[in-house]
């Protein structure tokens, strides 16, 4: 595997900009090495390209890092700072490994528990909640609104393009998990929502990001006209849990949206069948823990006997 050897500092020691380039360029996954420069790029904008790794060293190196840390992603998500606090822990490994470290700068800092989620399904009130908030932008909240109506998987709705939307009649054509092409549908909450979102553009991605793309991807997945790239997974769920954080029992995934979907239809006596077309699931073992009762269902239920 090819190595950037960057030019050596003080005491041989290299600029901490250029060790996280050195750093990035072992990392051979696309998707980690995006992750990863996300909290390098941070790291390099609060102290600087040129400053030598020798000043993330000592008990005043840890202080600074911890109160940098902790000011930036303190209040992310357990999910994002864990993730934030992994990729500048593995950075620190390889450093040490080439002898550019020899203490642990993130030793003030501690993962974050991750809340255990019992339910999976998200109560109906929380659902109506969150999809009705108004701190939610239009993109996030045609997205959630879509994923919930439709019970589609986050990585089917985040695949279509424009021009793969029937707004008249409300569905769309969708690769399934597996390779089969499928059809979802939405309600009415949904139909209002696309128009608004696509703003009269007939083509590219459905869901962008909200810049343009910073490095080279398939046309495919970009919008010609503003060069925005296509939102991705990552992405999505890191604004879904941003925005679940505060609900009992948050932050959750966007999978659970989905689960919820099927456990509220389940619980309002849908067939198996009708699931089973609801869901794109082949094999009615797949949907079998999607059709208990949540918390919420049991609660109607006793009280409407």
């Amino acid at each position: 595997m090819h190595r950037l050897h960057p030019a050596a500092g003080p005491a041989g020691v290299p600029a901490l900009g250029a060790a996280a380039a050195a750093f990035l360029e072992t990392i051979a996954a696309a998707n980690t090495a995006k992750a990863y420069a996300i909290a390098l790029r941070a790291l390099t904008t609060e102290l600087g390209e040129q400053v030598p790794l020798t000043h993330l060293e000592g008990d005043s190196g840890a202080d600074r890092i911890a109160a940098w840390f902790t000011g930036r992603w303190g209040d992310a998500a357990a999910a994002t700072f864990n993730a934030r606090l992994d990729a500048l822990g593995s950075a620190c490994g390889w450093w040490r490994d080439q002898g550019w470290l020899t203490g642990d700068p993130l030793r003030r800092i501690r993962r974050r528990p991750r809340t255990l989620d019992r339910t999976r399904a998200l109560a109906r009130a929380e659902v109506e909640a969150l999809l009705t908030s108004p701190r939610l932008a239009l993109r996030e909240r045609t997205l959630f609104r879509l994923l919930y109506e439709s019970a589609a998987r986050a990585q089917e709705v985040l695949a279509l393009d424009a021009c793969d939307l029937d707004l008249r009649n409300r569905r769309a054509r969708v690769r399934r998990k597996g390779g089969a092409v499928d059809v979802i549908v939405w309600r009415t909450a949904t139909a209002r929502l696309l128009p608004r979102l696509l703003d009269g553009r007939r083509t590219g991605p459905l869901f962008l990001t909200g810049r343009r793309a910073r490095v080279e991807l398939p046309p495919g997945d970009l919008d010609p006209a503003t060069g925005a790239a296509r939102l991705s997974y990552r992405r999505a769920a890191e604004l879904f849990e941003a925005a679940t954080a505060g609900l009992p029992g948050g932050p959750y995934t966007l999978h659970q949206l989905r689960h919820s979907a099927l456990t509220h239809a389940a619980e309002d006596g849908a067939n198996t069948s009708t699931l089973l077309a609801y869901s794109g699931h082949t094999s009615v073992a797949s949907l079998a823990r999607y059709a208990r009762v949540s918390p919420d269902g049991s609660t109607r239920e006793f009280w409407c006997r």
